[in-house]
């Protein structure tokens, strides 16, 4: 499973921070990794140097073997709490779609 990380213009990502992420991101769906090859991970800041509540926003499109890409977007006041909530949407939404498969 690949992951990338990328940020808009906003926000500088830090190599220990991206590190850190791709770590995280790599055990919490370690059990899907059979079937991921490939989850890009969006981060932005959408009010820019402006302090406001609810403004990191983090998107994940994972690329699925032989199935259209999953997209989940999270919005949180932190980017850690953002990439969280993004993550826990995408193994919701795995869960559904892989326990679809087997089930067939």
């Amino acid at each position: 499973m690949t992951i990338q990380i990328n940020s808009d213009n906003n926000l500088t990502v830090h190599k220990e921070f991206r590190a850190q992420l791709q770590s995280h991101i790599s055990e919490e769906l370690s059990r899907f990794s059979d079937h991921i090859t490939r989850l890009e991970v969006h981060l932005s800041d959408e009010n820019s140097h402006k302090d406001a509540i609810n403004d990191k926003r983090c998107l994940v499109e994972a690329r699925l073997e032989g199935m259209k890409p999953i997209a989940v977007t999270n919005i949180a006041n932190n980017h850690e709490q953002a990439v969280e909530g993004a993550i826990d949407k995408l193994k919701t939404t795995l869960d559904s779609k892989i326990g679809r498969l087997s089930n067939h």
